[in-house]
């Protein structure tokens, strides 16, 4: 048994529902007072806080590599059950079953991903009588296949985008179909979901690749690879309304949600409402999504996805018989608890509003901070979270998480870190307040994409609603400039680095006791014994040289190229936080401080930056001899495939072989053109992050 509630999550605040809880059939309900979270992270820490404000009992399950994770402190209970590898562990039925049949858990509740949409395991669930908080097997299934879901739906008079479902799954059928359709078509997964098993072929020089691309993928994430061929939207919009059903065939929609910006298929901001949708569009998709949910006798909570063209037009895309990830930002324009009405409706109780009562308020904005690098083609990341600080939740503002400073974020799983949700009455004004909070964020240790979230949110485009699937890849060069820092924020970082070692400087010499050490700076001491001091600084891309002059303490001059300023600072210490207070030429401002293996971590009202001093030229150049000649592993992966052998030619571009990180697969090409001259990996290896993998030879 685990210490109950510790480390609790930031509180969610919402409305309470507009009524109370009422049974038509009070002997139809099933009390839940305990509830099984058969997932991990934030997903799992958000279904516990609302188990307590509901007075439920909750227990965890968890990996080897979660034994110390947010979510086993959060749970009344928590059971190990297996490896780190999903397969080992949140994806074993019978184990999850075993635990919930020995701690009298009345319910499981799957979250999202692993166990959510397998419709073996809502039937073991029925098979064992354990309610399973979501819909119907027989939902899952007609909803989980595409082609299945696809003539459901144009049964139900909902509208669909055409294109080939059948059985011959040949790759020249698929072929064949492809060329009938007309390109670009996208290649998806019948049981994908969340980008898994999703290509584009834009050509048929493209096809067979992605392809088998395509399948290698699906195989992997869900042991299925049966395909279907669709016609490509040029420039679509990806809206999606949130149903609820109940077991008394009560329906309702709780309005649309926007979740264009995508990269890799996935989505990274999402709002609510869709920006720009006629009144008219509104109630036609949410009343089109509705026909999709009653067409399966769905129960619980559910999202029906659309592709939206140009003209408002909109075309079924597929239903995910889940909660989603982005759920919170329909909580925060309804005022409506997603995971209470889960709960209360897999309990036999009817929906506690109807359609006419839900109402719109405001404007809320999701976005996902994930351990990636966006400068590297989105590649996620892994380790450690050496600092974390984030934003002070409030009613409009949400973080949504399952790891503190300290933790890992691992290798096994999805590298999401966390979600920021901010409500406001307007959209303009929710944009400006998600921006404002991404720049209080702090997180040091492992790349992360905060600061692109912030460059994206503050694209003049975005601000103006003009999104689509494929906006980062159109405004791309604006998205990704050539990042300057300016001479302020280099002054900044040089009086950081300076105060900073006075500071740690003078500590060590109180922690020897010795006043008269020659570490222990008091008035008018020169640092380091020396008049004027040049410092390099990197900003990622290229050396900066600040030569700064002792004037007395805490005052000195810096010259950057042709110019000077006058610049003055000290430290301060609040709630944990290293604070900088600085005068540059007359100008006052603050940011605070953190410093990781010799880089300086700077955030400012303006944005965040890293500054790092520079190397010696041996260090420098034994960090990239594993690159010379070959290629290096972009992040810590197993190898799923390699393409070559010892001796092959090969061209700049071709595939060598294929990782699998992170969920995800990363096809590894060639920098340039030569001969295999050895492969280091074997299939079923675990590369870490910067090992070479495949040596050339010209």
């Amino acid at each position: 048994m685990w210490a109950s509630l510790r480390n609790v999550c930031h509180n969610i605040r919402l409305a309470p529902s507009i009524r109370s809880w009422q049974s038509r059939n009070a002997s139809s309900v099933q009390a839940i007072d305990k509830v099984l979270i058969a997932n991990r992270g934030e997903i799992a820490c958000r279904v516990m806080r609302t188990a307590k404000k509901l007075g439920i009992r909750t227990v965890a399950v968890y990996s080897e590599a979660d034994a110390a994770s947010m979510h086993v402190d959060m749970a009344d209970e928590a059971y190990l059950i297996g490896g780190a590898a999903s397969q080992d562990s949140y994806l074993r039925q019978d184990r999850i079953i075993d635990v919930a049949k020995a701690t009298g858990a009345q319910a499981i509740h799957p979250g999202y991903g692993f166990l959510s949409e397998n419709t073996e395991f809502a039937e073991l669930c029925q098979e064992e009588n354990i309610i399973f908080i979501g819909p119907p097997s027989s939902a899952i299934r007609d909803m989980g296949i595409k082609s299945t879901s696809k003539h459901i739906m144009s049964a139900a008079g909902v509208p669909i985008i055409e294109g080939y479902h059948g059985e011959d799954q040949s790759d020249d059928r698929l072929r064949q179909e492809a060329e009938r359709i007309g390109y670009p078509v996208m290649i998806k997964a019948v049981r994908g979901g969340g980008g898994k098993g999703m290509r584009i072929a834009m050509t048929a020089a493209e096809f067979d690749e992605q392809l088998e691309s395509a399948k290698r993928e699906a195989m992997k994430s869900f042991n299925d690879d049966i395909m279907l061929i669709e016609k490509f939207i040029e420039t679509p919009r990806h809206v999606e309304v949130q149903v609820f059903g109940d077991k008394h065939d009560g329906y309702v929609y709780l309005f649309e949600r926007d979740c264009s910006v995508q990269r890799r298929h996935q989505k990274i901001i999402e709002e609510a409402p869709a920006p720009g949708l006629s009144e008219e569009t509104r109630k036609e998709i949410g009343e089109a999504a509705v026909r999709a949910a009653r067409a399966v006798d769905y129960v619980g909570a559910g999202t029906v996805e659309f592709i939206l063209d140009k003209h408002q037009k909109f075309y079924f895309m597929e239903m995910n018989t889940r909660l989603q990830v982005e759920h919170p930002v329909t909580e925060m324009v309804t005022g409506v608890d997603l995971v209470e009405w889960q709960l209360q409706v897999a309990a036999g109780n009817p929906l506690p509003v109807t359609q006419s009562q839900l109402k719109l308020r405001g404007h809320a904005f999701e976005a996902r901070i994930y351990a990636e690098d966006p400068d590297n083609n989105f590649i996620p990341g892994a380790g450690p979270l050496v600092h974390l600080s984030t934003p002070a939740p409030a009613d409009d503002v949400r973080i949504e998480t399952g790891v503190r400073q300290g933790d890992d974020v691992s290798v096994h799983y999805d590298p999401m870190i966390a979600k920021l949700v901010v409500w406001s009455n307007d959209r303009s004004s929710a944009l400006n307040k998600m921006r404002a909070r991404l720049r209080q964020y702090q997180i040091v240790g492992l790349a992360t994409n905060i600061r692109f979230l912030d460059d994206l949110a503050g694209h003049k485009d975005f601000a103006a609603a003009n999104v689509h699937t494929g906006f980062i890849d159109e405004h791309y060069d604006e998205l990704f400039p050539k990042r300057t820092i300016s001479a302020t924020t280099l002054c900044q970082g040089a009086l950081a680095m300076i105060l900073m070692e006075q500071d740690q400087v003078h500590s060590n010499a109180v922690l020897t006791n010795d006043p008269f050490s020659p570490f222990n700076f008091g008035s008018g001491s020169r640092f380091n014994h020396q008049l004027s001091r040049q410092i390099v600084l990197n900003n990622g891309s290229e050396d900066c040289t600040i030569q700064l002059t002792y004037v007395d303490e805490g005052n000195f001059t810096a010259q950057i190229g042709e110019e000077t300023f006058d610049i003055s600072g000290k430290l301060e210490f609040e709630n944990g936080q290293t604070l900088l207070a600085s005068t540059i030429d007359g100008m006052q401002s603050k940011a605070s401080v953190v410093v990781n293996n010799e880089t300086l971590h700077l955030y400012t009202a303006s944005g965040s930056y890293q500054l790092s001093q520079q190397l010696p030229k041996f260090v420098t150049a034994t960090s990239s001899t594993a690159a010379k000649g070959g290629t290096v592993a972009p992040m810590p992966g197993v190898i799923e495939k390699v393409n070559v052998a010892a001796g092959d030619e090969v061209n700049a571009g071709d595939p060598l072989l294929v990782m699998i990180a992170m969920k995800m697969e990363y096809v590894i090409r060639a920098p340039k053109a030569g001969v295999v001259k050895q492969i280091l990996f074997n299939v079923g290896d675990t590369a870490p992050k910067g090992a070479s993998l495949v040596q050339l030879k010209k």
